[in-house]
């Protein structure tokens, strides 16, 4: 087996939880064969947003097909 590794940042005005959560949903909806998916970072953005957009970075690792 052979995977290969992408990075994603979910973003959510509600909390980290729900910004990981739009990053995993956004991987699973796009790409085949997810196997695992880490939280790299967290961060808020407060300078250019109205609100706090939260953000999770997470590293996606999905097994590359034969």
């Amino acid at each position: 087996m052979v995977f290969k590794k992408i990075t994603l940042i979910g973003t959510s005005e509600e909390s980290f939880d729900a910004a990981a959560d739009d990053a995993i949903d956004r991987a699973e909806e796009t790409l085949q064969n997810v196997k695992w998916i880490e939280v790299d970072e967290l961060g808020v953005e407060v300078a250019n947003a109205p609100d706090r957009q939260y953000q999770a970075e997470v590293t996606v690792a999905f097994e590359l097909e034969e």
